[in-house]
């Protein structure tokens, strides 16, 4: 059987920032860093969650002669500060982060990079600032609503039923009536024995559901913290946008190209999702399905398109 996930050698070396820095932005402080050529194509990278952050071997996706890259952690993530923070966190001011940044940087235009959150962030920003996007490379898609948040807390289960029995066996049985409130007011909980063991239930059905091959993965530390405790803040308020607000706006981003990769097997954002998405874009969009993939970037097929795509943008 191949590989599932994709080798070193078949990455891009290891990338060291020329320049990193922090974006105030009233409450919070935004890392930043550019790779690459700083006169090549302006790509923007927006990672998941939300809540995940960036990391070393994201920059490892993109070809250091062609690209300017810049990549930043969102309010709470990462090394943004202050860490974990929901105070001022919302989908419009992480939009308004995006702009900040692009100004203060004195790019005219970006591509946008982002998968699962970060399609959405990407897609949301695009609607909001659609003359300052030359283009859309999107990965397992996620438009931020209800049923897509349902579909995460239990339809998931279906196909991992053992991680989904571990995510709801944490609660107490009174508490599993509704996971999603239960979950969140453990992880903001001024306890830390209370809101790390809920963060680690939460981060780590995730992370067990997220790649073709099944495994029990557990997440800890402070990472899974963050990651659960922005995603559900941001899952418990309806991903801070109107209902419908992507499909019911995307004829303010049909013109512009968008490659779409998305993982056959993708539990958390099944590609019923990317197939209506592109479908509404029109013939701007194409839509690649990975047939031996889930949800990860990392996996084998999923990484080469968005490596692919990339030459194509």
């Amino acid at each position: 059987m191949a590989n599932a996930f994709i080798q070193e050698r078949e990455l891009f070396p290891p990338a060291i920032p020329f320049q990193s820095g922090f974006l105030k932005r009233n409450k919070h402080e935004i890392y930043y860093e550019q790779c690459g050529n700083r006169s090549g194509q302006p790509v923007l990278f927006l990672h998941g969650g939300p809540g995940a952050g960036t990391a070393p071997a994201h920059r490892r996706l993109f070809d250091p002669k062609r690209f300017h890259v810049v990549l930043f952690d969102q309010r709470g993530c990462g090394q943004s500060r202050p860490y974990s923070s929901l105070d001022e966190n919302n989908t419009d001011m992480l939009i308004g982060d995006m702009e900040a940044l692009r100004q203060s940087l004195d790019i005219n235009k970006f591509v946008l990079f982002g998968g699962s959150w970060g399609s959405t962030l990407a897609l949301a920003y695009s609607i909001a600032y659609p003359e300052h996007v030359s283009g859309l490379i999107l990965r397992g898609i996620f438009l931020g609503t209800r049923p897509e948040v349902d579909w995460f807390l239990n339809g998931m289960g279906r196909f991992f039923p053992e991680a989904h029995d571990r995510f709801v066996g944490h609660l107490d049985p009174a508490e599993r009536i509704n996971l999603l409130t239960s979950y969140f007011n453990r992880l903001v909980d001024s306890n830390p024995a209370v809101h790390q063991k809920a963060a680690e239930a939460w981060a780590s059905y995730e992370t067990s559901c997220s790649t073709l091959r099944a495994g029990d993965r557990h997440m800890g530390g402070t990472g899974a913290l963050t990651m659960a405790r922005i995603e559900a803040y941001y899952f418990i308020n309806d991903c801070f946008m109107p209902k419908n607000h992507i499909m019911d706006n995307i004829g303010r981003v049909s013109h512009l190209p968008a490659i779409i990769v998305q993982g056959r097997h993708d539990v958390i954002c099944p590609p019923v999702t990317a197939r209506k998405l592109a479908a509404k874009w029109g013939e701007n969009a194409r839509l690649q399905i990975i047939e031996a993939a889930g949800h990860s970037t990392f996996e084998s097929g999923i990484a080469h398109a968005l490596m692919a795509a990339l030459e194509e943008i």
